[in-house]
C-alpha cells in the first residue's frame, strides 16, 4: 500500500513517520508549512497518482487557537480536509480523518459514543463537524477518528505558567481524557496495517487514554512531573480549581466511548499518565524530530 501522510511540524506526525517507517508500507510525507497562501486547487499536483491511501495527520486539538484565528481554522480542520476527501473520491483513493471531542457540547451525562451527533460550542468544533458531515457525504471510504484531549496543549500551559508568577486556572467541572502524541501515533499506525490486509471498515471510530479527569486535576498531575515541579519542596506551578477565561469552548464532558475501535480493529486503551514523562520530554521538540523518510513539501 502506498500511504501519503500529510502534515505539518506537529509531534504526532513526526511520531507517527516515524513508526510508518519501520513497516512494509510505502510512505511518502508531504509537509504543509503555511496554511494561509494555500492553493487548495492544486491538490491533484501534491498528492502521488499510486496512492492508496491519504493519512492527514493535522492534529488539532486547541480551542484556543482557533477563537483567535477562525479563518485558519477552517482551513485546516475543514478546507483542506475537504480538499483532500474530493481528490481521493476522484482518485478511487483512502482518506484517514482526525477529529476531536470538541464536536460535542458537553451536555451528555455519559461518555459519546462514534455515532452520537455531534453540537460544537467552538470554532474548532464547528469546523471539525462540518468536516465530518460533508466527508460521509463526499468519500464513502473514508475514516473518521476522533480524539481526546491533546496531552501536549496541557503540558504546554502548565510549564508556561511556571515562569508566569500568576495562578494556573483549570476547571474540575470540565472531564475528559488525555491522548498522548505516541499513543495515537500507534492507534494510527495499527488502523493503516489493518487497511493494508485489506479491511473495509469505513466510517467514525473514538480513541482516548485509558482514564477519565478532570482539566484541574491533569494540571495537579502534570505539575507534579519531574522536570515541571520546582525545586526541593517548592512548588513552580500554583493551580486553582477555578474557570479559566477560555472555559466557555470546553465542552463539560469531553469523554469518548472506545469501544468501537477496540471490537473493530483491537486496539485498546493506554493508560496516558504512563507516557507522562515520555510526552513531556517530546514537548517543544516539533520538527527536531527525525522519521528518515523522503518527502514532499507544499510552500
Amino acid at each position: 500500500m502506498n500511504v501519503l501522510v500529510v502534515h505539518d511540524n506537529g509531534v504526532l506526525a513526526r511520531l507517527l513517520l516515524k513508526q510508518l517507517s519501520s513497516t512494509h508500507l510505502a510512505v511518502t510525507p508531504l509537509l504543509i508549512s503555511d496554511l494561509s497562501h494555500l492553493d487548495l486547487s492544486g491538490v491533484d499536483q501534491w498528492v502521488p497518482p499510486s496512492t492508496d491511501l491519504i493519512v492527514n495527520a493535522m492534529w488539532l486539538t486547541d480551542p484556543e487557537v482557533a477563537e483567535a484565528d477562525p479563518e485558519q481554522a477552517r482551513t485546516k480542520a475543514f478546507s483542506l480536509p475537504m480538499a483532500l476527501a474530493e481528490h481521493a473520491a476522484a482518485n478511487e483513493m483512502i482518506l484517514l480523518q482526525l477529529s476531536t471531542s470538541y464536536v460535542f457540547d458537553g451536555r451528555k451525562q455519559s461518555a459519546y459514543l462514534s455515532s452520537n451527533p455531534g453540537n460544537p460550542i467552538g470554532q474548532l468544533g464547528i469546523w471539525q463537524w462540518e468536516c465530518e458531515q460533508v466527508m460521509r457525504t463526499v468519500l464513502p471510504r473514508h475514516i473518521l477518528l476522533r480524539t481526546g484531549w491533546g496531552l501536549q496543549r496541557f503540558i504546554r500551559k502548565v510549564h508556561g505558567a511556571s515562569g508566569a508568577g500568576e495562578p494556573l486556572r483549570l476547571s474540575s467541572r470540565h472531564r475528559g481524557q488525555p491522548v498522548a502524541s505516541g499513543d495515537l501515533a500507534r492507534v494510527i499506525r495499527a488502523m493503516v496495517l489493518q487497511m493494508d490486509c485489506g479491511a473495509e471498515v469505513w466510517g467514525t471510530y473514538q480513541y482516548a487514554g485509558a482514564e477519565e479527569i478532570s482539566q484541574y486535576d491533569l494540571g495537579l498531575t502534570l505539575a507534579d512531573l519531574p522536570g515541571m515541579d520546582g525545586e526541593g519542596d517548592e512548588v513552580a506551578v500554583h493551580v486553582v480549581d477555578e474557570l479559566p477565561s477560555w472555559a466557555a469552548v470546553e465542552p463539560e464532558n469531553a469523554t469518548l466511548g472506545c469501544t468501537k475501535i477496540r471490537n473493530t480493529f483491537g486496539v485498546k486503551q493506554l493508560p496516558w499518565r504512563s507516557a507522562l514523562e515520555g510526552e513531556l520530554a517530546l514537548s517543544g521538540l516539533g520538527s527536531a524530530l527525525g522519521h528518515g523518510l523522503k518527502g514532499l513539501k507544499v510552500d
